[in-house]
């Protein structure tokens, strides 16, 4: 599989330090309100990428953060009379209601970065004691951005340009706590009415840019294989993250880098001035959970995406047609008469279409052009294949919308009997030539919430 690595800025085969077994970071919300529609992007986009390991064959170790401590945190706690604890409980508690309605899988551990306030600790000791960190007057402590020549490599910035914009900071700060505008906090003196640890600075809580990495160190190694986040969060979070971690661990933090393209609604960013900012659970509510999936499959990973009404309407209908073709092969099965086998041919040629798009920087959108191809050689194929060549096709079908976790909403009821006899009645209105009595059924059917097609196998009963 090739990806595009953010370090290098060139697509690389992706391979793990450990054959077959891939460890991925991905930076998870900060707890303090419901997720917007941005936020989603990141979760279906790495989610997919996990599915598609695991498909090929690959264990997969993702993890997947918490961040429960933080100014926003503190600031909406304070506003509800609440605690910070409590608001970050109720909305991780929403975040991943609004994460299962996305079919996004449950990362092999989800950390919270209040229970690994002792690892945090400990890395800011060690960059102290190595001359990479200090502490200032009033408690913080703050990473020296010129102990590390790499500084910058990630973001492709150096620290001549990062000068330049710090001598308009350094004219703006009213404490000069930093020896450098461009260092950065990995612990912060507590202020009055704030949570606070324990620390050899005194009471306090870490930076935002350390958590993450005492997490990965914690639950994946010094060394991880990808590290996956938004566009928005290369600097100064993820730069942060690897000057910060390489100068603790003395080693690479992550040999690869993916990062998605920014989300905008109707041509414009995404800003609540703008009036324009929608969450997850705002667009589920109307549209369902599964047409944000698929929308943010729509579009290669790195480039920008626009949501409009109309593009996750024309979502919801693209699934339908994925939805109506999986229960017709259901339909064929139950009824085959045929004995071509033409479309086992065609099922393994969709799934190395499907492979060849997901291998070259997970390209979902021939990704999905793949599977709708299939579906017009199912629809074309089904009538006269044999019960064997229809299984394996559904089985094709299942596996590759599986991968980029869709189709999961599809549910087996079984037709009550009173509405099979009343299908049976309506069949033999219809062999009389009884139309009157036919039509009468249909519109007694449709009442009842069932709707029935004629199909050269016989009826079919789908629940409208």
């Amino acid at each position: 599989m090739q990806i595009f690595n953010t370090m290098t800025r060139q697509k690389e085969e992706f391979v793990p330090a450990v054959p077959g077994e891939y460890r991925i970071y991905v930076c998870g919300p900060t707890v303090y309100n419901y997720i917007h529609i941005g936020n989603a992007r990141p979760m279906i986009v790495f989610d997919t990428l996990r599915r598609y390991l695991e498909y090929r064959g690959n264990k997969v170790y993702y993890v997947s953060n918490i961040t429960d401590i933080d100014d926003k945190l503190i600031a909406k706690g304070q506003q509800e009379g609440t605690s910070m604890q409590e608001v970050a409980r109720k909305f991780e508690a929403e975040y991943i209601k609004d994460s299962e309605g996305l079919n996004v899988k449950e990362p092999t551990v989800r950390p919270r970065a209040t229970e690994h306030i002792g690892e945090i600790i400990k890395i800011v000791k060690d960059l102290v004691a190595s001359g990479h960190a200090y502490a200032a007057r009033n408690g913080d402590v703050y990473f020296r951005v010129k102990s590390d020549p790499g500084y910058g490599k990630l973001s492709h910035l150096n620290l001549d340009d990062l000068e330049s914009g710090n001598r308009t900071l350094r004219s703006q700060m009213d404490d000069d706590l930093k020896e450098d505008p461009a260092d950065f906090a990995v612990w912060k003196a507590a202020k009055p009415g704030e949570p606070y640890w324990e620390s050899p600075w005194g009471h306090g809580r870490p930076g935002w840019h350390i958590e993450c990495s005492a997490m990965a160190r914690k639950h994946l190694g010094k060394t991880i294989d990808l590290h996956c986040g938004g566009q928005d969060l290369i600097f100064p979070h993820h730069e942060n993250e690897i000057a910060q971690s390489e100068c603790a661990n003395g080693c690479t933090f992550s040999r690869y880098w993916m990062h998605n393209g920014f989300l905008n609604i109707n041509n414009q960013k995404m800003s609540k001035s703008a009036n324009n900012f929608f969450t997850v659970r705002e667009i589920a509510d109307k549209y369902g959970y599964e047409p944000i999936r698929y929308f943010m499959l729509t579009a290669g990973y790195r480039m920008p995406l626009n949501y409009t009404v109309e593009l996750i309407e024309s979502c919801k209908n693209s699934l339908e047609r994925l939805y109506t073709c999986r229960d017709n092969l259901d339909f064929a099965i139950q009824h085959a008469h045929g004995d071509s086998d033409e479309l086992v041919a065609k099922a393994e040629q969709a799934k190395q279409k499907f492979i060849t798009a997901m291998d070259d920087d997970l390209n979902t959108p021939d990704a999905l052009a793949a599977i709708f191809d299939f579906v017009k050689e199912i629809n074309t194929l089904s009538d006269g294949a044999s019960r064997a060549a229809l299984e394996q096709a559904a089985s094709a079908f299942d596996e590759l919308t599986d991968v980029l976790g869709l189709l999961y909403n599809r549910k087996k009821s079984d037709v009550p009997a009173d509405v099979m006899a009343l299908v049976e009645e309506r069949a033999a209105a219809k062999k009389a030539k009884d139309w009157a009595r036919a039509d009468a059924i249909r519109a007694q059917l449709t009442e009842m919430g069932w709707a029935v097609t004629d199909t050269a196998q016989g009826p079919k009963v789908d629940r409208l």
